[in-house]
């Protein structure tokens, strides 16, 4: 099977840059979401991202004008999937929106399509019990900044065929990505190492181990991490690691309990960069 159109379902902050790898890679690529405001938020970031490589020498014009063109958006996810050879989906990390938006996927695109989610801790088995083919389901976990990070997880689910997990490698590949690819599993792989000691980083926080510079300092300076533990969250979304969290505390035990310091901000709103503030308070939303 030959992918030519792809849609992503979703354009927060993953699924504008999954836009941007694929319409980059040349392929016809038509985003989802719920609003126009949302979608028109999702261009903005997407432009707004082009441009700044743009700045910086990364690429020309004449690339940034061929992949906006490529680009269509709407809010209806039928008339977005109708044709489409891939849908990956990259909404909320919560299986009950996941199962729902690909029970949707599933009966409104073609019997062939390839139905992929960006998840990053929940079971590829599950999402796809909500489908009427789940050999044709997979996991490709795009890693933040998904346009920047040469590296994404393939995750094959108990029935994913081997012609399906073929076809996406071959377009991952066409995208200038890397794969590794793992097995169903609550958080994979990078995020069942990572995301953990993101959250041990806010129990040493909540303990007064030393404040959220110096942690921080202590991971980009000693241990040469591009991006702090306590600022990578607040990138992402507190709110988003204490789902992800969750998932691992209910799937594998005591030990991935989530911090109560990240409970309590999650809980006072304080979700990081998109609110504003987070372990850090920055000037604007």
């Amino acid at each position: 099977m030959e992918i030519r159109k792809v849609c992503v379902i979703g354009m927060g902050t993953m699924g504008s840059q999954i836009g941007i790898v694929c319409s980059g890679a040349g392929f016809k690529t038509f985003m989802v979401d719920t609003s126009q405001d949302r979608i028109e938020k999702g261009l903005k970031g997407i432009r707004e991202f082009l441009d700044g490589r743009m700045s910086k020498g990364k690429i020309g014009r004449e690339a940034i004008d061929k992949a906006l063109s490529l680009i269509s958006t709407g809010i209806d996810i039928g008339e977005a999937v109708a044709d489409a050879d891939l849908i990956i989906e990259a909404v909320y990390e919560d299986i009950g929106i996941k199962k729902e938006t690909f029970g949707i996927m599933d009966e409104a695109s073609p019997k062939g399509t390839i139905l992929a989610s960006n998840t990053s801790t929940l079971w590829i088995a599950e999402i796809a019990s909500a489908t009427h083919r789940p050999e044709r389901c997979i996991g490709t976990h795009f890693l933040i900044p998904a346009a920047l990070t040469p590296l994404v997880e393939v995750v094959r689910g108990p029935e994913t065929s081997d012609s399906t997990h073929a076809t996406v490698l071959h377009f991952l590949k066409r995208c200038g990505k890397e794969t590794v690819t793992v097995a169903d599993s609550p958080g994979f792989v990078i995020n069942r190492l990572y995301l953990p000691m993101v959250n041990e980083a806010f129990f040493a926080l909540e303990t007064g181990l030393a404040s959220p510079e110096e942690i921080d300092r202590s991971c980009t300076k000693g241990l040469g991490f591009p991006l702090g533990p306590l600022r990578a969250a607040d990138a992402f979304g507190l709110d988003i690691l204490l789902a992800c969290m969750n998932t691992f505390y209910r799937e594998l035990g005591d030990k991935y309990r989530p911090c109560s310091l990240l409970v309590k901000l999650v809980k006072a709103g304080h979700l990081g960069r998109k609110t504003g503030r987070g372990v850090y308070v920055y000037a604007s939303k």
